[in-house]
C-alpha cells in the first residue's frame, strides 16, 4: 500500500536515485560503523546505507512507516520522537564511544533536533543530514553576513561544518517549497570549555536585536552580571566572530 506523506511530520521523500548516491558517497558507510538514521522514511537512503553497513538503527515516528521498517531484517527501529532519544544512552546500548547520525531532517523540526543533537555531541562521531538550504547556509555563515546568527555561534562552536551537495526540490515526493542541501558536521576534538546554557543565553541577547549595537543588548546584560572585562560593544552582534562569543561566555563563567 502506498504510504501517503503527512504534512503535520513535514514529510517529502527523497525519490531521485543520482541524489540519493551521491548521499551515500558523502556519507561513505563503512561495514560495522554504528549508525543512527534520523527520519528514514520509505527507506531510500535506508536501503544503501544498510547494505553497506550491514546493520543500522533508525528513529521513526510515522507509526506506518516504523511497522514498515520492522519487516526488515538489518534495521533496529526506534519509534519515537527524534527529540525525546537519549543518544548518549543509544551509544552505549550499542556497545559504542561514538556513533554516526544521519537523515533527512523533518524542516520543521530541524533546528530544535540539532540544539539536542548538540547535548549529546560527544556521543557523535559525525553528522550528515539533509536540510532545507537556507538553514545550512545559516550554519555554515560567515560573521559580517546577513546568514550570521545565533545558529551558526552555536554550531560553529562545537563542529566543523561544510555544505557538501546541493539538492533540488524535484529530488523529492512530494516536492518542497524550497531548495534543500546535505551538511556534514564534525565535532570540533578539543572545543573551547564553556557552559552550553550560559553561551546560549549571551548568542541569544546578542541577536534580540540585530540591528542595534550591542551596547543596547549584550552591553546592559554584562552590566547586569557585573562583568568588568574589556568588550567592544560598539558593533552589531553579526561583526562578533564565533571565537569572542565563546571567550566572552569564558570570562563570564
Amino acid at each position: 500500500m502506498k504510504h501517503i506523506p503527512r504534512k503535520r511530520f513535514g514529510q517529502h521523500f527523497l525519490s531521485d536515485g543520482g541524489i540519493i548516491e551521491a548521499i551515500v558517497s558523502a556519507i561513505a558507510p563503512l561495514p560495522g560503523q554504528p549508525m543512527v538514521e534520523i527520519g528514514p522514511g520509505l527507506a531510500a537512503l535506508t536501503q544503501p546505507l544498510v547494505e553497506r553497513l550491514g546493520r543500522l538503527t533508525v528513529i521513526e515516528l510515522d507509526r506506518d512507516l516504523a511497522l514498515r521498517l520492522r519487516l526488515h531484517g538489518q534495521l533496529d527501529v526506534i519509534e519515537s520522537d527524534v527529540l525525546k532519544v537519549d543518544f548518549t544512552q543509544l551509544a552505549q546500548q550499542l556497545g559504542v564511544p561514538k556513533i554516526r547520525v544521519v537523515g533527512n531532517l523533518p524542516y520543521n523540526i530541524s533546528t530544535p533536533i540539532l540544539f539536542h543533537l548538540l547535548e549529546h555531541v560527544q556521543a557523535i562521531e559525525d553528522q550528515h543530514f539533509m536540510l532545507q538550504k537556507e538553514v545550512i547556509d545559516r550554519m555554515v555563515a560567515s560573521p559580517a553576513t546577513s546568514d550570521y546568527g545565533r545558529l551558526s555561534v552555536m554550531l560553529q562552536w562545537r563542529y566543523a561544518m561544510e555544505n557538501v551537495l546541493f539538492v533540488p526540490p524535484e529530488s523529492f515526493d512530494p516536492p518542497p517549497r524550497v531548495d534543500s542541501a546535505v551538511v556534514r558536521m564534525v565535532p570540533h576534538a578539543a572545543p573551547a570549555a564553556v557552559r552550553p546554557a550560559l553561551l546560549s543565553e549571551l548568542v541569544q541577547v546578542a541577536f534580540s536585536q540585530r540591528r542595534k549595537l550591542l551596547r543596547h543588548t549584550l552591553g546592559r546584560w554584562l552590566e547586569g552580571r557585573g562583568f568588568a572585562g574589556t568588550f567592544d560593544t560598539q558593533r552589531r552582534a553579526e561583526e562578533v566572530p564565533v571565537a569572542e562569543y565563546v571567550a566572552l561566555a569564558q570570562a563570564c563563567s
